[in-house]
């Protein structure tokens, strides 16, 4: 079962608005068994619309296309699918009236560019949209289902969930695909590669592994295919247990499980509490932990000690220390996050401090330098990384490695 997606929309191409309805749709569609092997975003002309179309058929079962519904005289994919259907359009009463009532409840007046919302190719099956104001189309043709809905990503959802999902699943039974992601993080792309050359090649011929990285985490997407969810979903389970097996300790969570999520979950079970004091990460593990749902009943706060005043003043650093270590150092970062716990009267407090960029580094302490440090009862840990050059990548990637490290520290006490 394979599906095309087409999204239309000048705004996709120049960068105004993110793709984001082919992720959502594509993980649906993922979901219920189709391979989706094209997606294809093209700009608001005719020529463009019937050349996609021409180039995804024969080769889909199913092709979604979102964008170009809309009342203004620029969105002309109806006109357009008009042609390539052989058909005309048509004024559909009913969501005729389905417009007049949405728009009298928006306390708005009915103009004819609403009342073209009603009009519709004479040949498609009218998906009635209670989300807005234009309706889905559903077409077929030589064999394969074409379904227009609007780029409006409500919109959209409302018809694929009310609509277009479950006629596909009456239609398409024959295959079950299942993915499952396990989140990693503390090792490159190319060495975990190798890491797991041994497992890989013992994959299931009908499982396939995908290393999916973004900024020092690494999403494994295990893959398969088959015809019955049961047996698939114990195949995979084993491969599963094999990876946690191969890689215990670079593997943190699964599916889309974030650092601050997991440990927030840590933290709730063992009723335990955290505090951070960041320099060169300036309040982004704070921003990340507390972006959990919940987290008041485990995080308490936060000193963003950039200057080294700060560090003294709040967190009790000794002067004479950042004088003969530097601040970025192992003994002021152990001492941030020793201030930082009894400030804030926690069980665990994580401490960075370093050199993000572009400029500030030294031979010995170049730029992308971080110390890092958490303190609770048992004992204080701390640890020094090495980074590139760019002052974002870095700050986001000194965060997640802070995080990664209080995640072990919580485990390990």
């Amino acid at each position: 079962m394979k599906a095309a997606i087409i999204t239309i929309g000048d705004e996709l191409l120049i960068g105004q608005t993110v793709d984001t309805n082919s992720a959502w749709i594509g993980a649906e569609l993922s979901k219920s068994g189709f391979d989706v092997f094209r997606i294809i975003s093209i700009h608001d002309r005719r020529e463009d619309i019937i050349y996609s179309l021409n180039e995804v058929t024969g080769q889909a079962d199913v092709v979604l296309i979102t964008g170009g519904l809309g009342p203004t005289s620029d969105d002309i994919t109806k006109q357009t699918l008009c042609e390539f259907f052989n058909t005309r359009l048509i004024t559909d009463h009913e969501v005729l009236r389905m417009v007049e009532e949405m728009m009298l409840r928006r306390n708005f007046s009915m103009n004819e560019n609403n009342r073209h919302q009603a009009d519709v190719p004479e040949s498609c099956r009218v998906l009635k949209n209670a989300a807005g104001t234009a309706p889905g189309m559903w077409f077929e043709k030589d064999g394969t289902i074409y379904i227009s809905m609007p780029g409006v990503p409500i919109e959209m959802k409302y018809l694929m969930t009310e609509h277009v999902l479950p006629e596909l699943k009456k239609r398409f039974r024959s295959q079950v695909i299942i993915h499952r992601n396990i989140m990693t993080f503390g090792m490159f792309e190319a060495k975990l590669a190798e890491m797991l050359t041994g497992f890989e090649a013992d994959l299931p011929e009908n499982i396939k592994l995908a290393y999916l990285p973004a900024s020092g985490i690494i999403k494994l997407r295990l893959t398969a295919t088959g015809t019955d969810f049961d047996s698939l979903s114990d195949m995979v389970n084993i491969q599963v247990n094999k990876l946690y097996k191969t890689i215990p300790e670079f593997i943190y969570g699964e599916n889309e499980e974030s650092l601050e999520m997991v440990i927030g979950k840590l933290l709730k079970k063992k009723n335990k509490s955290v505090c951070t004091a960041e320099s060169c990460t300036g309040g982004e593990i704070a921003h990340l932990l507390t972006s959990i749902p919940g987290c008041s009943d485990y995080y308490n706060g936060s000193v963003v000690a950039y200057a080294n005043s700060a560090k003294v003043q709040i967190l009790g650093v000794k002067k004479e220390l950042i004088e003969i270590y530097g601040a970025v150092s192992e003994e002021v970062v152990r001492e941030m996050a020793t201030g930082a716990r009894s400030l804030f009267k926690t069980d665990y407090a994580l401490a960075t401090s370093g050199i993000a960029g572009p400029d500030g580094g030294t031979d010995s302490k170049p730029v992308g330098t971080l110390w890092m440090a958490v303190a609770s009862e048992k004992e204080i840990i701390s640890e020094k990384m090495q980074f590139g050059s760019d002052r974002n990548t870095n700050i986001k990637r000194f965060s997640l490695t802070a995080l990664n490290l209080l995640r072990k520290q919580i485990i390990n006490t």
